[in-house]
């Protein structure tokens, strides 16, 4: 699964990010509407929870690929 992760360059996650992650960008990114949700208590809708998850990946996926970067030791990456 590192393996994985650490061979998608780091350019792809972050374009997703800035791509779907945060679109629609008026009048607020749906990431951040969702999560307002989220800690509102109001994600209860299939349609809202959809969109969280849809608009959520490109971040998780980000994540997971910073982490994996962060523990893999630096030999490792090659090959």
């Amino acid at each position: 699964m590192l393996k994985a992760l650490n061979d998608i360059p780091f350019r792809f996650p972050i374009m997703m990010c800035l791509l779907l992650g945060l679109a629609p960008y008026t009048p607020e990114p749906h990431i951040w509407e969702k999560l307002k949700m989220l800690a509102a208590g109001d994600l209860t809708r299939p349609i809202d929870i959809f969109d969280f998850v849809l608009h959520g990946a490109p971040w998780a996926v980000l994540l997971a690929k910073i982490v994996a970067y962060v523990i893999t030791p630096k030999g490792e990456t090659e090959g």
